[in-house]
């Protein structure tokens, strides 16, 4: 029996792998396919360079979009700035509140931490906890950024909080100095101290990463094709998902020359054919490897969409 994807329980699907490997395809196609079951599916991306509006021939947005023709299907191509704005909406009013209580700064200064490491993919990855919790939707389909903002992702507990600790022994200095002139200087009654809230955003970290490293609730696909950069690219993000906690779902490896018929093509499909071996044998055990053929045509629009779908969910690998 061929491989075929079975991801039927997750209610959160995150796309990775290098660019170029056909990705949002992949993701575009689960999102079809789901919608097509009666499901209430929202696909993502948070490229910074998105491509969901050129594969389904919509225009998507930075809010959820209904895709014209495909009954609960709904688009969104989220921007840095749009994921900046919420962020601020959500956490800049608290910032300023504790800040402000002891020095005398202008709004702006939220802007600044906002431009810490690992805000941004923090607040992304908090953000899709919350679409999926909120039970708006049935599914999140997540095509996420190229390979290394996957990886990035994956590091956020460490980076995050540095950032935390250093936050923390800025506002210990300032406290200080502060609790010097408390005489002449009097705080605001009932304002959160800093500790507070950054206690609170390290909970929030932690929350973050116990939601996505449930593989109940969580599939992750990693998308590659049979070439030597593809595979070096996948062996480290299967690495470093394995080293923090995360299992891989499937792995699919596109753009496959199935029927060789000129010299060319045959000498490709031999090369391709031992990459494929490679992770067959370094992966095959543990994870679900799907091989999809090379299409003659561009996969857009949602009719060659739902056929490529036809191939990840029911006919299965090609070699």
């Amino acid at each position: 029996m061929k491989p075929v994807l079975s991801i039927d329980n997750q209610r959160l699907v995150m796309i990775g792998g290098k660019g170029g490997v056909g990705k949002t395809t992949t993701a575009a196609s689960i999102a079809l396919r789901f919608a097509a079951r009666g499901d209430r599916v929202l696909i993502l991306s948070s490229d910074p360079a998105p491509s969901l509006s050129d594969i389904f021939e919509v225009s998507l947005r930075d809010v959820p979009t209904p895709v014209a023709g495909v009954p609960g299907l709904f688009g969104m191509e989220i921007s840095s700035e749009e994921v900046l704005r919420r962020w601020k909406e959500r956490f800049g009013p608290e910032i300023y509140e504790v800040v402000s209580s002891f020095a005398k700064v202008d709004y702006d200064f939220v802007e600044y931490i906002g431009t810490a490491p690992g805000i941004e993919e923090e607040y992304m990855l908090n953000y899709i906890m919350e679409l999926v919790q909120s039970g708006t939707y049935d599914r999140v389909i997540w095509d996420t950024a190229p390979a290394g903002h996957t990886l990035r992702l994956l590091h956020l507990p460490g980076i995050f909080l540095d950032h935390l600790e250093a936050a923390t022994k800025f506002y210990m200095n300032l406290y200080s100095t502060f609790d010097k002139l408390k005489a002449s200087v009097k705080l605001q009654a009932g304002k959160r101290t800093l500790l507070q809230i950054i206690s609170g955003w390290r909970e929030l970290s932690q929350q973050v990463m116990a939601f996505i490293r449930d593989s109940e609730t969580v599939a992750n696909l990693v998308v590659t094709i049979p070439e030597a950069l593809g595979v070096r690219q996948t062996e480290r993000i299967l690495s470093e998902f394995g080293e923090n906690g995360l299992s891989i779902s499937a792995l699919i490896v596109n753009y496959v020359i199935q029927n060789a018929d000129c010299d060319f093509h045959r000498r490709r499909q031999a090369m391709q054919r031992r990459y494929w071996q490679v992770l067959r044998e370094r992966y095959g055990p543990e994870v679900s490897l799907i091989a999809t053929p090379l299409a003659a045509e561009e996969i857009m629009g949602v009719d060659r969409l739902r056929a490529f779908a036809r191939i990840l969910f029911e006919t299965g690998s090609v070699w």
